[in-house]
């Protein structure tokens, strides 16, 4: 070791030292080799061995006694929950990260590049995972385990891993899990990496989600595909019921046009965090249109503040080879991304009753699934914490977002354990998660070890104590709320 360095510098240095010894990239590289596609059921058994042959024999390296977890849902795949315990009565930390990742779409990546090894073009390092999330979740394991050497084994405070497998198809089981846990995950903080920055050059903490609800929308008539010039202009199309459907909900440049789905006034203290933010104006990022939406609000605003009602699919009949015939059937998934106090539980339902009252009591509706909308109080004493340890490791501003415009499962964390969270992400908008050509930038790996292992270094300090002491009413409060 530096013994010229500062416990914290030397920390920061140990993690960073892992860029230029080649080890962190190694590590990544293995893992982005098990291609743990969690959509694919042909791959269950790679879910399986990512924690069993990765993360596990790590954490024991590092002090945890590890658990695999059957998840509470059949045939969904496995959990895994550490725990590292110096002493009961310490501060106590839960970490999260997931090692499931979306299909490698192969054969559409740029020329040369394999989705499942890594490639290295110009500060950028393709491979599937690298940004979501094994390249976040690498980054703060490589992190801890710097910060474990330069205290010498010693942290000064508690730490617990949740793991899961399954987040790209919706995080099946991971409440129950944690309901079912809540005294092995009992933790007073939770920081996790996952989603992107603002800006590839703009270090971000983020304190929730916004939530979303997708819907079906479908009509079909029972008459089957009927010539046009024949029948057309006396039976029902279901393709021009469903668009008038949608359009009584959206506008033709995108507002919401009925108050159930519509997000609550933005508070000037979340106003004052989001409104000046850039959106986009990289040169892969798509172009804004200021007309869209709420376009009173700022680009920030609408993004982080507001709630969105999306036309993700439609179908009916084929544009690809049309036929003259009025189609059978037309269907089409909404989806609503909607921040904290929509009363999101009640969308159907309104939905349903809309739909009705408007002389579309044909439509048959269908609830997909949701996410609850989540948001720690940018006053936080743990938000002021991580964002004074973030700028104190770069040297530089860390900016906070009250929540991710995205949707994470922030929920099994706020909620269901009670606990005050904050996201430290290691990606940026245009890192292309889920898409051909996924990668993590170099900068944001390296300004990553910095901000994580500055973290954990300064949860050992006497601050951190103090900081739990003045949290600790606050977490009963919000447990009690979760179990109401």
């Amino acid at each position: 070791m530096n013994s010229s360095l500062s416990g914290r510098e030397l920390a920061l240095q140990l993690a960073v030292d892992t860029l230029a010894d080649g080890s962190f990239y190694d590590t990544l590289a293995h893992r982005v080799a098990m291609k743990t596609v969690s959509q694919d059921p042909a791959r269950s058994s790679l879910l399986h061995d990512y924690l069993t042959q990765e993360i596990s024999p790590l954490l024991n390296k590092l002090g945890f006694s590890c658990q695999i977890i059957d998840n509470p849902q059949p045939g969904r795949p496995p959990l895994l929950i550490g725990q590292r315990v110096e002493d009961p009565t310490y501060l106590t930390l839960l970490l999260y990260g997931h090692g499931d990742v979306t299909d490698g779409q192969e054969e559409t990546w740029a020329d040369g590049i394999d989705p499942w090894a890594l490639t290295f073009i110009d500060g950028h390092v393709y491979g599937r995972g690298t940004a979501d999330n094994k390249g976040q979740h690498s980054v703060n394991l490589a992190a801890l385990e710097a910060v474990i050497k330069a205290r010498e084994g010693k942290l000064g405070y508690n730490i617990k891993m949740l793991f899961e497998m399954g987040e790209e198809i919706g995080s099946p089981g991971l409440e129950d899990t944690c309901l079912a846990y809540q005294e092995a995950l009992e933790a007073d903080l939770f920081l996790a990496s996952d989603g992107p920055r603002i800006r590839h050059d703009m270090p971000t903490l983020f304190l929730g989600s916004r939530g979303v609800v997708q819907l079906k929308l479908s009509l079909n008539t029972g008459n089957g595909g009927r010539h046009s010039g024949n029948w057309g202009g006396v039976i029902t199309n279901p393709a021009v019921v469903l668009s008038n459907a949608i359009a009584t909900l959206l506008s033709a440049e995108g507002k919401i046009m009925v108050d159930f789905l519509k997000a609550p006034a933005i508070t000037e203290a979340v106003s004052q965090l989001i409104r000046d933010l850039p959106v986009g104006g990289g040169s892969s990022d798509p172009a804004i249109n200021k007309e869209w939406g709420e376009k009173t609000l700022s680009n920030g605003e609408r993004l982080y503040g507001s709630n969105t009602l999306e036309i993700l699919g439609m179908s009916a009949g084929s544009t690809d080879k049309p036929v003259a015939a009025i189609p059978e059937s037309a269907e089409a998934v909404l989806q609503l991304r909607f921040v904290k106090g929509t009363d999101w539980q009640t969308v159907e339902a309104n939905l349903r009753a809309h739909l009705d009252a408007h002389g579309f009591e044909d439509i048959e509706l269908e609830m997909l699934g949701g996410y609850a909308a989540t948001r720690l109080d940018p006053s936080h004493p743990w938000v002021g914490f991580v964002t004074a340890s973030a700028q104190k490791s770069l040297g530089e501003p860390a900016y906070i977002l009250p929540n991710l415009g995205g949707t994470i499962p922030n929920h099994c964390f706020s909620d269901a354990l009670g606990l005050p969270t904050v996201w430290l992400p290691h990606s940026y908008p245009s890192c292309n998660q889920h898409a051909p050509n996924e990668h993590l930038l170099e900068s944001i790996a390296a300004q990553g070890l910095k901000m994580a292992a500055g973290v954990f270094w300064d949860l050992g300090e006497p601050d951190a104590r103090a900081l739990i002491n003045k949290h600790s009413t606050t977490r009963q409060v919000s447990h009690a709320d979760a179990q109401q």
